[in-house]
């Protein structure tokens, strides 16, 4: 039997596994929102919605998404063989594969993603703080990266179509 995989399952499993988590687009807009507001003083969550919306229509991003929460959730449920399950259900510090994994969202729409997704994984800002709470049932080890590469990804989306309208009016 020949593999096909159809696309449009992988987007709906993105959205959905992201749902199923308790993210939103909604809370990643406000991510995103939170990232430009002080440069675009004109901004909406209008604007913002849809720059995440196409960024979750990628299809890399929708790998690390499915990637990521499918971990989580391994080790949430002791699946994973040690080390890798200790460091994954602690968020071991030294273990710096979630980062990595979130990059690769931030490097669809280039470098200003990296400055946006470090300042929000230090910082932590809206749902970033629940995902990153250790005393939860659930294990977000990956997820919380991968949220926060996505609203970077979405504002770097953002500041490189606002450059753009602003060499057309000039």
């Amino acid at each position: 039997m020949t593999y096909n995989l159809n696309s449009k399952q992988v987007a709906d499993a993105a959205k959905a596994w992201l749902t199923d988590r308790g993210v939103k687009i909604s809370d990643i807009a406000e991510l995103t929102y939170f990232l430009q507001k002080d440069y675009y003083p004109n901004l909406s969550m209008d604007d913002c919605t849809d720059s995440v919306e196409r960024v979750i229509e990628k299809r890399e991003v929708q790998n690390a998404i499915l990637t990521g929460i499918q971990l989580d959730i391994l080790a949430e449920e002791g699946k994973l063989l040690p080390p890798l399950q200790e460091m994954i259900e602690n968020d071991e510090g030294l273990y710096g594969c979630d980062e990595v994994l979130a990059l690769s969202i931030v490097n669809v729409y280039g470098s200003i993603g990296f400055t946006n997704f470090g300042y929000v994984d230090k910082m932590k800002p809206g749902i970033l703080k629940m995902l990153n709470d250790k005393h939860g049932e659930h294990k977000h080890t990956f997820l919380d990266d991968i949220v926060g590469a996505i609203a970077a990804a979405a504002s770097s989306r953002i500041a490189h179509r606002k450059q753009a309208e602003k060499e057309e009016r000039q």
